[in-house]
């Protein structure tokens, strides 16, 4: 896509332009207003294509006389390194449009969640991007007037939600893969709380790989519900203490990739294992650690355009994950 050719982003004057279209015609179509022909909507919609053009949110606000738009993020916990980086992202991504982000943690409480998301909602933030917790979110069905993206997880209780998420069922997937192509058949699966589809997408994938292998799922290395690092390691340390202990491991998320090098730091075994998210020591380590990640950036932007969209609620975006071997995915089985 080009722009205007001059390095600045290009404005509906520029798609008037291209279009040979007037300028309310433009705004008429970027406003999703009627009495547009079928005809100049699509001639409209092609330029902004291919032009690159977004609509800058905020400025059309304060045109109409409303404040400075606001956009809320509510998470899971900040402290973990994926939330810090995504709020970083979105902040980004919302600077963009010229636009402000408040932030809020519920710190694994879905009843501090909803408190988040009314109390956001009381004091006039109306656009939301949630990183959901498992409990029923059909609450919200209270707040007509919310506008809600949710990131990384599908909310439960909601049939039509916008969803911005990871592409989860095929990093569960590549990651065992990988452990079976360095011959492992006892691999072990460290989880989160099954009830969130991310882990439960993973989780899945991580089912696939095996049945594809003709590797039965062994489910005494089958790890649920297992949140903080030190949890992991008591749950890796018991397993690796069994008669026939796993190989391999794959980690679900970053705290159980760091839980798994927490129990190893006393151990004799070299087990292989691969984590999904990046963290900011994995390859500090030696062996590094191998992970499944992706763009934090692509996942914010996806996020703040789908919720800055006027269009119909019920869209899912689903952003691309890659394996990167960094030694502790590659070790072989003993």
């Amino acid at each position: 896509m080009t722009g205007p050719g001059n390095g600045r982003n290009p404005t509906m004057v520029d798609v008037a332009r291209h279009a040979g279209v007037s300028l309310k015609t433009v705004s008429r179509v970027v406003n999703h207003e009627p009495h547009v022909s079928a005809a100049l909507r699509q001639r409209v919609q092609a330029s902004i294509s291919a032009l690159g053009f977004r609509r800058n949110e905020a400025a059309s606000r304060l045109a109409r006389g409303a404040t400075m738009l606001t956009l809320g993020l509510i998470m899971e916990n900040i402290s973990n390194e994926f939330y810090s980086r995504l709020a970083k992202a979105v902040e980004a991504a919302a600077a963009y449009h010229e636009a402000l982000v408040v932030f809020g943690s519920y710190e694994e409480r879905p009843e501090r969640e909803r408190m988040l998301v009314e109390s956001m909602y009381a004091r006039g933030v109306d656009e939301l991007i949630i990183v959901p917790s498992p409990a029923d979110h059909s609450w919200l069905a209270e707040h007509p007037g919310l506008r809600t993206v949710f990131v990384d997880r599908v909310p439960a209780g909601l049939e039509r939600a916008d969803v911005v998420a990871l592409d989860d069922a095929r990093g569960g997937r590549m990651a065992t893969e990988h452990l079976l192509a360095r011959g492992h058949r006892r691999i072990a699966l460290i989880s989160d709380d099954d009830g969130l589809s991310s882990v439960h997408d993973r989780a899945r994938g991580y089912r696939a790989a095996l049945a594809a292998a003709g590797v039965p799922v062994d489910e005494s290395l089958v790890v649920r519900g297992v949140f903080d690092p030190w949890r992991v390691s008591g749950e890796v340390t018991r397993l690796l203490d069994l008669p026939a202990p796993p190989t391999a491991f794959f980690a679900t998320n970053n705290r159980a990739a760091i839980g798994i090098l927490q129990a190893l730091r006393e151990r004799p075994e070299r087990p292989a294992y691969v984590g999904f998210d990046d963290f900011a020591l994995a390859e500090v380590f030696s062996p590094g650690v191998t992970v499944v990640r992706y763009d934090v950036a692509r996942l914010a932007r996806s996020a703040v355009d789908l919720l800055l969209d006027r269009s119909d609620a019920g869209r899912r975006v689903k952003v691309p994950v890659e394996l990167v071997a960094r030694g502790s995915g590659e070790v072989p089985p003993p």
